[in-house]
């Protein structure tokens, strides 16, 4: 199973990983708190301290056409916020 799907890479994230050393990752939603702190420590060689979750759901969503209404659904996803040791960083732009 693979856990971390992608980083969250917004304001209010790049925000808060300035301020208070939190990055935020889209996760497998069956995937529990153990075995993202596990994927994340492998993955960018890091030491978490705390790890919290959430989980959305998808929501309605209509479009009104020339051809009438289109109804469809968003996904759902889990979300992990991720907070590290202090002194650890991670950078997701070293790749590009």
């Amino acid at each position: 199973m693979d856990i971390l799907i992608k980083p969250i890479v917004t304001e209010k994230m790049t925000d808060q990983t300035d301020k208070l050393q939190r990055y935020g990752f889209i996760v497998h939603k069956k995937a529990n708190k153990y075995q993202i702190r596990q994927a994340v420590q492998e993955m960018y060689g890091v030491k978490v301290a705390t790890v919290n979750t959430m989980r959305y759901g998808g929501k309605e969503k209509s479009r009104f056409t020339r051809t009438g209404t289109i109804r469809g659904k968003t996904n759902a996803y889990k979300k992990a916020i991720i907070t590290l040791v202090e002194g650890d960083t991670i950078d997701f732009y070293s790749n590009i």
